[in-house]
C-alpha cells in the first residue's frame, strides 16, 4: 500500500476525495450565528407566519387552515386608522432623527476626533425607556416646564392643554428615543466616505454643496436607508409611546396587534396584523430608496471600497 511519502518520491499528486463535502471558508466562524438566527429569529418568525392561517377561540388556537384573518384586517377600517397614527408616528420621527443626527454625524466624522459628543447623546441609554417618557409628561404637562416658562412670560394666560396628549407630544419623545440608533448607524456610514473623496471632488473645482448632493449623500446613502429605517419601523410600530402621550388619537396598529396576544388571545389574528404591518413597512423602505434613486442620491452601487 503507497503512503504519501511514497506519492511525494514518484511525484505523484495526492487529490482529494471527489465525494468528500467542500465547506465555504469562513463556514465556521458564521456558523455559531446562523445557528442563533435560525432559532431565535427565522423559525418564530416561520412559526407565526403558520400561525397566522389558523383561527383562535378562547386562547385555544385551532389548526385549521383559511384567509379568514387578512381578510377580517382588509375590511376592518379602525385597523387601518391605527395604522396610519403609526405610520405617520415613524416618519416624522424617522425624518426628524436622520435630519437632527445629520450634522452631529458629520462632525463626528469630519471635524474632530473626540467623541464625546456621541457618548453625552447615548448617555440618554442610562435610563429606563418609561422613565423618559414620563419625563416628557411631566414636561409637557400643564404643570411642566414648558406650561410655566408662558405662563410666566405673560405669553399665555392658562395652561396649554394641547400639548400633551397629541401627536406632537409622541413624536417629540420618540425622537428623543430614537435619536441615538440614528447618530449611530449615520457615524458608521460616514466614516466610511473617506475624506480623500472629499479633497479629491474639492481639488477639481466642487462646491461644498456639490460636494455634500453628489459625493457625501450618494456613498453614504446605505447608512441613511439604514438610519431611517431602523428608527422608522420602531417608532411605527411603537405603541407605548403614543398610548401615553397621544391621547385618545394615539392608538396605534401596535397597540392592537398586542391586545391580540395579551388580552384576546387571538394568536392567529395578531400573527395577520403583523405580517400585514410588515408588508406595510416593506412598501415605504420601497417608496424611500425609489425616492432616493429619483432624486440621484442613491447609485445604487458603492464606488468605495
Amino acid at each position: 500500500m503507497a503512503t504519501v511519502t511514497d506519492c511525494i518520491d514518484k511525484n505523484i499528486t495526492v487529490t482529494p476525495r471527489a465525494d468528500r463535502i467542500r465547506l465555504p471558508a469562513g463556514f465556521g466562524l458564521a456558523a455559531l450565528p446562523f445557528v442563533f438566527l435560525l432559532i431565535f429569529f427565522i423559525a418564530p418568525v416561520i412559526l407565526l407566519f403558520v400561525t397566522s392561517f389558523f383561527t383562535a377561540r378562547s386562547f385555544v388556537i385551532e389548526p385549521v387552515w383559511n384567509l379568514g384573518n387578512y381578510i377580517r384586517i382588509f375590511e376592518a377600517a379602525g385597523f387601518w386608522r391605527a395604522t396610519w397614527v403609526g405610520m405617520q408616528n415613524g416618519f416624522f420621527t424617522a425624518t426628524l432623527s436622520v435630519v437632527l443626527s445629520f450634522p452631529v454625524a458629520y462632525y463626528l466624522a469630519y471635524r474632530t476626533r473626540s467623541n464625546l459628543i456621541m457618548y453625552l447623546v447615548l448617555l440618554s441609554w442610562f435610563s429606563s425607556y418609561l422613565v423618559r417618557v414620563y419625563a416628557w409628561r411631566t414636561i409637557l404637562g400643564t404643570n411642566g416646564v414648558i406650561n410655566s416658562l408662558l405662563m410666566g412670560s405673560g405669553i399665555i394666560n392658562e395652561p396649554l392643554e394641547v400639548i400633551l396628549f397629541s401627536p406632537f407630544a409622541s413624536v417629540l419623545t420618540l425622537v428623543h428615543i430614537m435619536l441615538p440608533f440614528s447618530l449611530l448607524i449615520l457615524v458608521a456610514s460616514l466614516r466610511d466616505v473617506k475624506q480623500d473623496y472629499l479633497d479629491a471632488a474639492r481639488d477639481l473645482g466642487a462646491s461644498q454643496f456639490n460636494v455634500f448632493t453628489k459625493v457625501i449623500l450618494p456613498m453614504a446613502h446605505k447608512g441613511i436607508v439604514g438610519s431611517f429605517m431602523f428608527t422608522f419601523i420602531l417608532a411605527a410600530g411603537d405603541y407605548i409611546t403614543p398610548q401615553l402621550l397621544g391621547g385618545r388619537d394615539g392608538v396605534t396598529s401596535g397597540l392592537l396587534i398586542a391586545n391580540q396576544f395579551r388580552s384576546a388571545g387571538n394568536w392567529p389574528l395578531g400573527s395577520s396584523m403583523a405580517f400585514v404591518l410588515l408588508a406595510a413597512f416593506a412598501c415605504v423602505y420601497i417608496i424611500f430608496t425609489l425616492t432616493l434613486r429619483i432624486l440621484k442620491l442613491a447609485p445604487g452601487r458603492r464606488y468605495h471600497g
